[in-house]
C-alpha cells in the first residue's frame, strides 16, 4: 500500500522563484539560475514509499536531498508539484491541517539530537505528546514504552548530558516512537555518532523497523549506510534523481557514470545478503523420522547434514551423516536426540560478511529463518562463492547452479 507518492516536485530559492522554474523549463542549468540570483533546491523529483518501507534518499553534500526531506512535511513549502500522504495532498493543506500532520503522522528525527538538557530523559521522549496536549499520565507511560523500546529503560529519569552520543540519539529516535507517527522522516540521524555507535544504531534502527514496520524516509551521504539499511534507495544529484532502486539494483546495474563511480568501491560482501544468496532446502527431515530414513534423504542429495523441521517448516534443528552413522548401528528408531537444537541460523537480511565468518566455525549449510523461526532456505558455500564471482565481475549475483546444492556439504 502506497504511504507516500511524490509527483513532479520543485523547489527554487530566490525573490522570484517563477522566474526559476520558467528557466528550468527552457533547460537552463541550475548554474545559469544561481547566476540570476536563484537556488534550485530540487527539480522534478518524483518517487513513491510503500507503507511500512525504509527508503534512503542519499546524494553528495548539495544533492539537495535535505530540502527534499523538508518538503516532505511541507517544512520547505514546495515551488511546483504534489506531495500526496495516505492519498491527500499535503501541498493543500492551509496552517492548521500542517501543524496536525506534524504533531499526529509525521515525525522527525534530526542529526543533532536536539534534546532539551533540562529535561529529564523521559520528558524529553514525551515532549512531542505534550505538545499534542496529552495528559501527563499517559505522556510518561507512552514516552517510558518508546524508551524501553530503543534500549533505555532504566535512564528515564536522567538529564542527556549524563548520556553518551548514541544514548542521546536513541532518546531522539524514542521521542519520535512515542508520538505514534506512521512517518518517520531521518535526516543524517546517524552522521554525528562515532563510527561504531553509528553501526549500532543502524543495526537498532533494523530491529525496530522490524518489529513496528514504520514507513521510514532516512537521508544520508554515506553510501554504506544505504546499502546497510535501505530497502530502497534514491540517489541524488544537483537536486534530481539519478536512480531508484534496491542497493542490489543500483550496485549491479547503475544509471549511468555517476552512479558507477559511486559504488565502485563497495565490498559487496557487505551489501549482498543471505536472501541474495540462499537456495532450496530440497530434502529435510522430520522429529519422527527414523536414522534410516533421514540417511536415506541424505544419499538422495548427497549430503552431509540435514536440517530437521516440523510440518509447518519451522525448524527444528540439524543432523549430521557422522551422528546418523552411528545411530544405525546403535539400533535407535528415532533422531529426536541426535538433532542439535542450538544449530546456528541466519536471517534474510544477515550480510555476507557475517555468513562468511560464521562458516568459518559451522561446516554445514545454514539454514536461512524468518522471525517465527519457518525455514526459507539455505545457504552453501558454493552460493557464497558464485556470488561474489559474480559481483566482482561487475555482473548480478545469479542463483547458483542446482548441482551445487546437492553436492555441497555446507
Amino acid at each position: 500500500m502506497q504511504k507516500i507518492k511524490v509527483e513532479h516536485l520543485t523547489k527554487v530559492f530566490g525573490p522570484h522563484p517563477e522566474q526559476a522554474l520558467r528557466m528550468l523549463d527552457q533547460g537552463v542549468g541550475n548554474a545559469d539560475i544561481r547566476k540570476a540570483g536563484h537556488a534550485v533546491g530540487i527539480a522534478d523529483v518524483s518517487f513513491d514509499v510503500e507503507e511500512g518501507e525504509l527508503l534512503v534518499i542519499m546524494g553528495l553534500s548539495g544533492s539537495g536531498k535535505s530540502t527534499l526531506l523538508r518538503c516532505l512535511n511541507c517544512l520547505n513549502p514546495s515551488s511546483r508539484g504534489s506531495i500526496f500522504i495516505d492519498g491527500e495532498d499535503i501541498t493543500r493543506f492551509d496552517h492548521e491541517q500542517l501543524l496536525d500532520l506534524r504533531r499526529r503522522k509525521i515525525s522527525m528525527v534530526f542529526q543533532h539530537f536536539a534534546l532539551f538538557p533540562h529535561r529529564s530523559v523521559a520528558d524529553n521522549a514525551a515532549y512531542g505528546l505534550e505538545v499534542q496536549g496529552v495528559d501527563a499520565a499517559e505522556r510518561r507511560q507512552r514516552a517510558l514504552e518508546a524508551l524501553e523500546l530503543v534500549g533505555l529503560k532504566g535512564w528515564e529519569d536522567s538529564r542527556p548530558g549524563q548520556l553518551s552520543g548514541g544514548m542521546q540519539q536513541r532518546v531522539g529516535l524514542a521521542r519520535a516512537l512515542a508520538v505514534k507517527s506512521d512517518i518517520l522522516l531521518m535526516d543524517e540521524a546517524f552522521s554525528a555518532l562515532d563510527p561504531l555507535i553509528r553501526r549500532d544504531m543502524q543495526q537498532e534502527l533494523a530491529s525496530l523497523q522490524r518489529r513496528m514496520k514504520k514507513t521510514i524516509v532516512f537521508i544520508t551521504h554515506d553510501l554504506d549506510e544505504a546499502l546497510q539499511i535501505g530497502d530502497r534507495i534514491v540517489l541524488m544529484k544537483d537536486g534530481r534523481v539519478v536512480q531508484i532502486g534496491t542497493p542490489e539494483d543500483i550496485l549491479n546495474n547503475p544509471a549511468n557514470a555517476y552512479v558507477e563511480r559511486f559504488v565502485e568501491n563497495v565490498d559487496m560482501s557487505r551489501v549482498l545478503t543471505a536472501r541474495t544468496v540462499m537456495g532450496r532446502a530440497r530434502e529435510v527431515a522430520f522429529p519422527q523420522d527414523g536414522p534410516r530414513t533421514v540417511l536415506h534423504k541424505m544419499t538422495e542429495g548427497s549430503d552431509t547434514s540435514m536440517l530437521v523441521v516440523e510440518r509447518d517448516h519451522t525448524l527444528v534443528g540439524t543432523v549430521t551423516l557422522d551422528e546418523l552413522g552411528k545411530a544405525v548401528q546403535d539400533g535407535r528408531k528415532s533422531i529426536a536426540e541426535l538433532i542439535q537444537h542450538d544449530a546456528p541460523t541466519i536471517a534474510p537480511d544477515t550480510p555476507l560478511t557475517d555468513i562468511i565468518n560464521l562458516m568459518a566455525t559451522w561446516p554445514y549449510r545454514l539454514p536461512v529463518v524468518d522471525e517465527q523461526r519457518k525455514l526459507l532456505g539455505v545457504v552453501t558455500r558454493p552460493r557464497v562463492i558464485n556470488a561474489l564471482a559474480q559481483s566482482s565481475a561487475n555482473h548480478p549475483a545469479d542463483a547458483a547452479p542446482e548441482s551445487d546444492e546437492r553436492s555441497a556439504n555446507a
